[in-house]
């Protein structure tokens, strides 16, 4: 770290728990249990998002390191295969529409995207509210279907099987993600009127930070396509129900229909999940970096280039499901092209790098993670779009490698980095950096020893989604799973010393990482209105010439 970024460590904590702002959003107007179930302030909406996400990913993890423990043998261990195929339906389920989707929008947004805007709340609060609700309804009907009932679909539902000859419980589960799919919409819907009508005055459409460029992204893709998996599971429950052809080729339906129509919407989820997440790396990167961000135009607008294209590239999930040579050479070409929006980023944020006065903090930890792994997944994923490569690595582990690297080496990584980066200014505590930097490398080291092995297993054509498979393949298993234990081990690590922190951690100061946004001006915690004046913006987004250069307290 650079020399003058040091300063001395943030004062010990009192003796007695009081937090640093006493007339804060967690004391304010109450603070007994139904003044948070009936709030409407964005910032505790938000942190009960953040709680019900990360209760969904510790089920999600759970039930992957069953998934893991069962594959050390090449024999069935302790699962047969209905029971595996439940297993890994309830771990893709809950962490896909439970807890990726929601995790970084719905939780970080809900908390720090009205105070970035410099706004009091966001502009549909009961809204704000019923989508919270509506996200446990789902959450609730889902998980009863899975747990007590058994779904062993996976978790795309593939027809005909989920319409006719499976005998679990489809309709249930497929219902709470109908129903939490509308709390993906209202979320949306009112990230895209705030941005567009309460940003304080002089917050211009070019002053705003890059995690509300990513959000308002975001948004538009929950708006104009979760309504499409809401058809599609209708479509479902009409065909399962009432027996009506439209999936299913003994009734004259069509099963490729519902793959085009499930992955025109879980196409673009995939970005739902991983925008959000280089919004905050590119908060992170700026920060760590004491830079103004590199491009920064050129990074928000590859985020609204990256949710338009999104919706057009669909297709490449069904290379080896039958369409003509000529659709599988265009959704090729344009899976190719989806990609350099996202390269814009990458090249940024190391451009803003270079010759940068860096701060190894534990939030940048996660930032230069996040941009290693999502290079790797990434690059991985030109080989799944290449028409002759697909055809040998389709529906093997190499895929599930690919995506892992996506979505957990990317979304899970940006999550945890903004949940250390915003937790002084959330709980007006910090946490202990040596530890947290700690956990950092463990699950960094145990990701990549649970997720790279599996490139090879694909490769060699360890198909996905079985539970027995040949003896030569058990050494990489082995390391897969030996990996996915070191990455529960630093996935808890995080979870005990926040809980510790929030008794005992130094008193945060309001802007402990010296950062230049708005939600750094206003008190740890912010008070109930976020400002106690409407503030005015006259300077750029990531203008340090705007705060005092100090260190970051770091410890």
């Amino acid at each position: 770290m650079n020399p003058s970024l040091r300063s001395e460590p943030a004062p010990a904590a009192e003796s007695t728990p009081v937090l640093y702002n006493e007339r804060n959003y967690l004391r304010e107007p109450a603070t007994g249990l139904w003044s948070w179930l009936s709030t409407l302030d964005h910032k505790r909406i938000g942190v009960l998002y953040l709680i019900s996400v990360s209760i969904a990913f510790a089920i999600g993890g759970f039930f992957a390191l069953l998934i893991r423990l069962e594959l050390l043998s090449p024999t069935p261990a302790f699962m047969d295969a209905m029971t595996y195929n439940r297993a890994f339906t309830i771990h893709g389920v809950v962490m896909i529409f439970l807890f990726m989707i929601p995790a970084i929008p719905s939780g970080f947004g809900n908390f720090v995207l009205p105070i970035m805007l410099g706004a009091k709340d966001v502009a549909f609060p009961r809204l704000n509210l019923l989508s919270w609700y509506l996200y446990l309804a789902g959450a609730a009907i889902a998980i009863y279907g899975m747990v007590w009932g058994g779904v062993d679909t996976g978790w795309t539902f593939y027809t005909p099987y989920s319409t006719t000859y499976s005998n679990t419980y489809v309709i249930a589960t497929a219902l709470g993600i109908f129903i939490a799919g509308f709390s993906s919409i209202l979320t949306g819907l009112n990230f895209i009127v705030t941005v567009h009508r309460m940003r304080a005055p002089g917050m211009t459409w070019f002053r705003m930070p890059l995690f509300v460029w990513a959000n308002y992204a975001t948004a538009l893709i929950q708006v104009l396509g979760t309504p499409v998996l809401a058809v599609t599971i209708v479509l479902v429950f009409c065909e399962r129900v009432f027996h009506i052809g439209i999936f299913d080729p003994a009734l004259g339906g069509d099963p490729v229909l519902f793959q085009h129509l499930f992955w025109f919407y879980s196409h673009p989820a995939v970005y739902i999940m991983v925008l959000p997440g280089m919004g905050v790396i590119s908060e992170l990167i700026s920060v760590y970096s004491r830079k103004q961000i590199f491009g920064y135009r050129f990074i928000a607008f590859s985020s609204v280039a990256i949710a338009v294209l999104g919706f057009l590239v669909w297709g490449h999930h069904l290379f080896v499901s039958g369409q003509s040579l000529y659709a599988g050479l265009v959704f090729s070409f344009l899976s190719y092209f989806v990609a350099i929006p996202s390269a814009i980023k990458v090249f940024n944020w190391t451009a803003t790098l270079y010759k940068a006065s860096i701060s190894y903090a534990t939030p940048m930890l996660y930032a230069f993670g996040f941009i290693g792994l999502f290079t790797i997944g990434g690059l991985t994923g030109l080989f799944v779009a290449a028409l002759g490569i697909d055809v040998h690595v389709t529906d093997t582990y190499f895929v599930v490698a690919h995506f892992h690297y996506i979505m957990v080496g990317g979304t899970i990584m940006a999550y945890l980095g903004g949940l250390h980066y915003y937790w002084p200014k959330m709980t007006g505590r910090m946490y202990p950096e040596g530890w947290a930097r700690l956990s950092a490398l463990v699950i960094f080291l145990g990701f990549n020893l649970t997720f790279f092995p599996q490139f090879l297993l694909g490769y060699l054509g360890m198909p996905r989604r079985y539970h027995v498979y040949p003896e030569e393949f058990q050494v990489l298993h082995v390391l897969s799973t030996a990996g996915a234990s070191v990455l529960a081990v630093g996935y808890l690590m995080p979870m005990i010393y926040f809980i510790w922190s929030l008794r005992f951690g130094q008193i945060a100061p309001d802007n402990p990482w010296m950062a230049t946004g708005l939600e750094w001006k206003t008190s740890s915690p912010p008070p109930v209105h976020n400002f106690d004046e409407p503030p005015v913006v006259t300077y750029d987004a990531y203008d340090y010439s705007t705060v005092v250069k100090e260190a970051i307290p770091i410890g």
